[in-house]
């Protein structure tokens, strides 16, 4: 009898045991747009990889790439509901939702991509960070979008050159500021219209930096790509808030180490990747105009810059740590 009882003891112990495994065991999924190929793609998959090595499979994440999951509107608020765990977010869209996020989308704001990484890992990242937390998506690493530059039929060297031309941006008040102040005519599109209307010249140009200008053939259909380099817009790794407060401090530490792990391998990607597709378009013939000094530029954006902050006067601090980072 007592030993049917010690077994039936044992057997609840193991079901309890499992059970309570079950309970601290969470499987994560996280959206992405871009597929194989990409250096974003190579990086959430070491994500995936590293967080669940460092979690000790407490965490075990699946990535969906390809946008299969919605647009990035649609996945941004379903890692806000916590439908969605976490993804791979460009900053330049969040900034209609989290202000503190439009640092990065001011023109010419970042001296070059090694200065915004300074800028994002002090005060001003600090604070956008929280900003972020506070809506919903959390930023727990930052990885390398690039230099964006406008290309089109014409080579662009001067603010002047955009007179005239209508240039596709993304949906960003900022953005269309920008082509404005140079006398040019935003078109706000989606990225995935683009390559059709630069071929029936819908519009004259976009901007982008050199593997999305290749990868999606926007070079079939232009001949001039000018380095203006005008948006540094770094994307993150974000997650629910809520889920990720939810965490061991411990397990808030391995998420964040597996994260920024994963970030630097998606950075070293970027920078070969990067090359070899500035290399592939010229070999296609593509006229790469390189500017000697983008002050003219910078001068066309003083009213992009005195109508921001008179509408988002507290953005100036934010913008004065930016500018002094060196």
């Amino acid at each position: 009898m007592l030993k049917k009882l010690s077994m039936k003891l044992l057997g609840a112990a193991t079901a309890m045991t499992m059970m309570a495994g079950m309970a601290t065991a969470a499987d994560w999924r996280a959206w992405n747009i871009h597929n194989e190929g990409h250096p974003n793609f190579g990086g959430m998959n070491k994500f995936a990889e590293l967080v669940e090595k460092e979690t000790g499979g407490e965490i075990k994440l699946q990535v969906f790439h390809g946008g299969v999951l919605g647009s990035q509107p649609d996945a941004l608020e379903q890692v806000r509901a916590g439908a969605i765990e976490a993804g791979n977010f460009n900053l330049g869209p969040i900034g209609p939702m989290v202000k503190e996020a439009n640092l990065v989308s001011l023109p010419f704001i970042f001296k070059s991509v090694p200065h915004m990484f300074r800028v994002l890992d002090g005060e001003a990242g600090d604070i956008i960070s929280k900003a972020m937390a506070d809506a919903g998506i959390m930023p727990i690493a930052w990885f390398d979008a690039g230099a964006r530059s406008f290309y089109a039929q014409k080579e662009i060297k001067t603010p002047a050159d955009v007179k005239g031309l209508k240039i596709r941006v993304m949906n960003n008040n900022l953005y269309t500021a920008m082509i404005s102040a140079m006398g040019g005519n935003p078109s706000p599109m989606a990225f995935s219209e683009v390559q059709q209307a630069l071929k029936t010249g819908v519009v004259d140009g976009a901007e982008n930096n050199f593997p999305s200008y290749k990868n999606v053939g926007h070079f079939e259909v232009t001949k001039n790509y000018s380095l203006s380099e005008h948006l540094i817009i770094p994307e993150c790794i974000c997650v629910n808030t809520a889920k990720f407060n939810a965490l061991s401090p411990a397990m808030q530490a391995s998420v964040k180490k597996a994260a920024q792990e994963a970030a630097l391998y998606q950075r070293e990607l970027w920078a070969v990747q990067s090359d070899k597709a500035r290399k592939d378009v010229e070999a296609a013939g593509i006229m790469v105009n390189e500017i000697a000094d983008k002050g003219p530029f910078q001068s066309a954006m003083d009213s992009v810059y005195a109508d921001y902050l008179k509408a988002n006067p507290d953005m100036q601090k934010l913008v004065d740590l930016a500018k002094s980072t060196k």
